[in-house]
């Protein structure tokens, strides 16, 4: 918590080094200068890579790599490696950064990532300009085929994404992983409702990362967060369509999992599938705490508040319909406050945990969820879950004290 508190502040006072004004002595590496065709068809990727050793090798302060406006840039998966010289360092996108579109281009490539910022301290990915997945001929493939994720933030420290849009990945939009002190704002993140597996932001083995004021709608999670994540913080997002912000799934593995201190606040759901989720699997061991959800806003939300703590494929491969297992994550310490608006389903509230691992610690508090159909009930539907309730809780809730 210590650390966190450290980190809010380097935040209200601007102390992190990527978010500096440039200086005068700051030095330019646009990509047109190493090359770049800038046609849309061309490969650009050497002229990318070239232009990001330059700046990270350079010795002045904040260089910064710039991809020039009105510009369409064909970019293949590409790795830009740190730890660079300067303390900062800027990757500034004006215009479009396309991937390849046809899955036949991706043969004998690494079609798990597309791009990789790997081990980079004070960076500052900004610019209003574009990262386009180009994902739509891999939607209709297995998804074990898609390229997985788009922009990844991997072992980096200290750094910003800001007033980026990124559109149609094959899978994950924006991921932060192994990574620490990480602010993402401003985003637009869009791809079809239909869109298999397209997570706006997914973090993991991450902490201390905030995500802020950003628009998400896609056809998985807005934000999803997994294993070994702590000191999280998502605020003043719009979400939907999707599958509304995840805790999980976690502990797919059998393996332990230990996820703390997250915090969603200020997120407005439109027409997702979900609101506020927490989902483990059966087989996982470790624990899900201190976790809070306040000041949500809800429209026509399928599963508004949800627990599954029984996530499972059977040996048919049909989820959720498992035998009980002795094992489960412990979820505990989960706080829902000032939750309203409208569900599209009759059970706004779902908590569905383990027989054998109970959630403990829940807190219901100013809870006021309706249909959204007129003269039609909500309900709460309850497994082992034991809490609290404080103020107004609509519908009823089903909490054993």
């Amino acid at each position: 918590m210590k650390a966190m508190g450290v980190f809010a502040l380097m935040l209200i006072f601007g102390l992190f080094s990527a978010d500096l004004p440039f200086s005068s002595a700051q030095t330019i590496f646009n990509v047109l200068d190493y090359g770049a065709k800038a046609d849309g068809k061309t490969d650009d990727s050497n002229a990318f890579s070239a232009a990001w050793k330059a700046a990270c090798s350079a010795g002045t302060q904040n260089p910064t790599v710039v991809v020039p406006s009105r510009k369409d840039f064909l970019v293949y998966p590409l790795t830009f490696q740190g730890p660079c010289k300067s303390s900062s360092i800027s990757f500034q996108v004006i215009g479009t950064i396309n991937a390849p579109s046809s899955p036949s281009v991706w043969r004998g490539r690494n079609a798990r990532r597309w791009l990789i910022f790997h081990g980079v301290t004070g960076l500052l990915i900004t610019g209003n300009g574009t990262f386009n997945g180009h994902g739509s001929e891999w939607w209709d493939l297995s998804c074990a085929d898609h390229p997985r994720k788009a922009l990844n933030i991997i072992h980096c420290k200290r750094s910003t994404i800001s007033d980026i849009y990124t559109i149609d990945s094959a899978k994950y939009h924006v991921v932060v992983n192994q990574s620490s002190d990480i602010l993402v704002k401003n985003m637009h993140i869009t791809a079809p409702e239909s869109s298999p597996n397209t997570d706006g932001i997914h973090i993991e083995l991450s902490q201390n990362v905030l995500v802020n004021n950003s628009v998400i709608a896609t056809g998985d999670d807005c934000v999803s967060i997994g294993e070994l994540s702590s000191n999280i913080n998502v605020s003043y997002v719009t979400c939907g369509p999707g599958h509304g912000v995840s805790i999980g799934s976690l502990g797919r593995y059998g393996n332990s999992v230990k996820v703390e201190n997250i915090h969603v606040k200020k997120v407005n759901f439109k027409g997702t599938t979900n609101g506020v989720r927490i989902k483990t699997w059966q087989i996982g061991l470790g624990y899900v705490r201190k976790i809070s959800f306040e000041h949500i806003t809800l429209e026509s939300v399928e599963n508004p508040i949800y627990i599954d703590q029984n996530y499972c494929i059977d040996l048919n491969g049909t989820r959720g319909n498992c035998e009980p297992k002795s094992t489960g994550v412990h979820i505990s310490e989960v706080t829902y406050d000032d939750i309203v608006g409208t569900s599209s389903s009759n059970a706004a509230i779902h908590l569905n945990c383990s027989h054998s691992i109970a959630c403990t610690g829940i807190t219901l508090s100013s809870i006021k969820i309706e249909s959204d159909k007129s003269g039609q009930q909500v309900i709460s539907e309850c497994t082992n879950a034991h809490g609290t309730n404080s103020g107004v809780v609509q519908p009823k809730s089903c909490l054993q004290s």
